[in-house]
């Protein structure tokens, strides 16, 4: 047989002879892997194929998204202006530290330092969901404005500005209608990253329940890395999203 448990003690890890050589195996070593690095390899395999897909799943509306900033550009900026550039921004520096935080939880599962490993997860579940919550607020801003698409929509606020007290330049009726599209794809797109901030939120509440319990701090860290890579993942789409959403065109509101 290519190999044999050496040892029947249950409460032991398993250790398997390979040929010549003796292997210890963790408890989370899975059996159709031969050794843990080939599972490790493989798990980091298969998170940068998933991100891949996320990568062509975001990538279809960010073409969708310039394709219709292109041809319908004046009812794109106006609509931008109606954004919040403070929470944009505030949003963008709140991803930025938890970016950060996720990767030296990273560091630290690496070098086995458990309570800093608890700390940065738990620090960067809060950065999280401080995100959240100001997406929130902004959303029940637009919802208040009644800039949801669809029958309710407030079309007459880029018809008429002045009405609203908004020293713009008014749209043409069927240009103004085409704000519509953009608000849409900005639910689209800012709640599908949102969704995934929820999900990630999630994972990171069982991470931080099994960091505490020790189960990273034995050099099994292939979970924490994983998950890294999808926060900054996470991280990274809405750098692009907070320049093309907020910034088109800004100028003073009034």
């Amino acid at each position: 047989m290519d190999s044999a448990l050496a040892t029947t003690d249950p409460n032991m890890p398993e250790t398997e002879v390979y040929g010549e050589h003796e292997h210890v195996a963790l408890p989370q070593h899975r059996h159709h892997f031969e050794t843990e690095e080939q599972q490790r390899e493989a798990g980091s395999f298969g998170m940068w194929l998933f991100l891949l897909t996320e990568i062509m799943f975001f990538g279809g509306m960010f073409f969708a998204y310039l394709l219709y900033r292109n041809w319908y550009y004046p009812a794109f900026v106006a609509a931008s202006n109606q954004l919040s550039v403070p929470i944009g921004t505030a949003n963008t520096a709140i991803l930025i530290t938890s970016g950060f935080c996720m990767a030296v939880g990273v560091w630290a599962a690496e070098v086995r330092k458990r309570t800093l490993l608890v700390v940065m997860l738990i620090l960067t579940t809060v950065f999280g969901v401080a995100f959240l919550g100001f997406k929130y607020d902004e959303y029940h801003e637009k919802y208040e404005l009644h800039h949801i698409p669809g029958n309710n929509f407030n079309v007459s606020m880029f018809t008429n500005p002045a009405a609203y007290g908004l020293k713009e330049d008014p749209l043409p009726p069927d240009m103004a209608q085409k704000t519509q599209i953009f608000f849409f794809l900005y639910f689209a797109m800012t709640g599908m990253h949102a969704l995934h901030m929820i999900i990630g939120i999630a994972l990171l509440f069982w991470l931080t329940w099994r960091a505490h319990r020790g189960d990273f701090s034995s050099g099994y860290v292939a979970p924490i890395e994983n998950f890294g890579l999808y926060w900054h993942f996470v991280d990274i789409v809405w750098i692009f999203l907070f320049p093309l959403l907020y910034l088109i065109n800004r100028h003073p509101m009034h």
